[in-house]
């Protein structure tokens, strides 16, 4: 990627969200989101081909209604906060698929094990809005296995269902502006 056509892209916080959903019981999903989290894109072609694209998320900043659950999640039994304070991602490849559809491919590190994962990517196109900023959408989709993350806590009930899922489902809604 050549630097001097270069555009930059920063994440708007207040037009975008972080959530997962782990299923609990078996019988019902828990959805969370992270409050606090910065990305950025950078690319040299309007139509984000080859883009860089880097992430990171407070843990501290997790909810998922539960003020309790949120404790334990940031835990040693979960995310570990106070060692690893940020999940990160970097990516490695991104790629057209289809007519606004990518493959997003990079390396998420959670609580110091980093592991190459895929996500879909839908663009939603770019605009510019009223005060003259132009902005780039994007629906970020993909699954993972929390336990190749080292968040390997795990109880069963008394039936012997698994209280806590290990594959949890991303969702990214995120909007972009042009720097």
């Amino acid at each position: 990627m050549s630097t001097d056509t270069l555009t930059k892209w920063t994440i708007d916080p207040s037009h975008s969200e972080i959530t997962f959903k782990v299923k609990h019981l078996v019988i019902s999903t828990v959805t969370g989101k992270f409050k606090e989290f910065d990305a950025a894109i950078e690319s040299d072609n309007d139509d984000f081909e080859n883009a860089e694209i880097s992430f990171e998320a407070a843990i501290d900043s997790i909810e998922t209604g539960n003020e309790d659950r949120d404790n334990h999640l940031k835990s040693d039994d979960f995310f570990n906060a106070a060692d690893h304070p940020k999940m990160t991602f970097k990516s490695t490849s991104f790629k057209k698929v289809g007519d606004g559809e990518y493959k997003l491919i990079g390396d998420l590190t959670i609580r110091g094990n980093s592991k190459q994962i895929e996500l879909d990517v839908e663009y939603g196109g770019t605009v510019v809005d009223p005060y003259g900023q132009t902005k780039a959408g994007f629906e970020v989709s993909g699954k993972i296995n929390r336990k190749e993350f080292g968040l390997t806590w795990s109880a069963v009930t008394e039936a012997g269902s698994v209280v806590v899922s290990d594959e949890v489902k991303l969702n990214l809604n995120v909007q972009f502006t042009k720097s």
